[in-house]
């Protein structure tokens, strides 16, 4: 019974946190209609467009591998300190 409860738990959570991450980038993807911005893209040539496309890679690309990296570390060593066997009369004993 309290495993059903806490997976009903955890469902409404898990949508919850999906209903308020899709309000949130809503509103971030209205803030990125910058009236100068755009502007400055529309007149723009093509190799500034080009410029403008290379230099979003560069700032998107390598903090997404940074950030992939630690989530990969984090889970390969999430159990390392249950892996530490204690002998029988060690004094860590509480």
């Amino acid at each position: 019974m309290a495993n059903l409860i806490s997976s009903r738990l955890a469902r409404r959570t898990r949508l919850a946190l999906t209903a308020a991450l899709v309000f949130a980038a809503n509103a971030a993807c209205y803030a990125q209609s910058c009236a100068l911005c755009y502007t400055q893209a529309a007149g723009a040539g093509h190799r500034f467009i080009q410029g403008l496309r290379t230099g979003i890679l560069v700032l998107i690309v390598p903090p997404m591998f940074m950030s992939v990296g630690i989530t990969v570390l984090a889970y390969k060593k999430r159990n390392r300190t249950n892996e530490a066997k204690e002998s029988d009369k060690s004094e860590n004993d509480w």
